[in-house]
């Protein structure tokens, strides 16, 4: 059965951080492209960012240069560092594994980032 549980998220002020963490159960985690998309209210779910098997990593202009993913293969977790945080960021925010080789994606239940003051 595979896991994917977020956790992190929270109540922030604007400035401030969080991390985000994204513990994976049931797949062969390293060989997964990983994944952070977020979902505000009435719009569309988005990519935040994203790293490949290999360490290869892409992130959204909006987040460029505030967010940063990484991954850790030896405890099967994902992380997303994310500073400099704005209301606009303010969504849920979702895990995501996808084995580019079988074409398989799975989804986490989602972690809510709040930024207000």
């Amino acid at each position: 059965q595979v896991q994917l549980v977020e956790s992190g998220g929270g109540l922030v002020q604007p400035g401030g951080s969080l991390r985000l963490s994204c513990a994976a159960s049931g797949i062969t985690f390293s060989a997964n492209r990983m994944g952070w998309y977020r979902q505000a209210p009435g719009k569309e779910r988005e990519l935040v960012a994203s790293i490949t098997s290999l360490g290869f990593t892409n992130s959204a202009d909006s987040v460029k240069g505030r967010f940063t993913i990484s991954r850790d293969n030896t405890k099967n977790t994902v992380y997303l560092q994310m500073n400099s945080l704005k209301p606009e960021d303010t969504a849920v925010y979702y895990c995501n594994a996808y084995r580019v080789d079988f074409r398989k994606e799975y989804w986490g239940q989602g972690t809510q980032v709040t930024v207000s003051s």
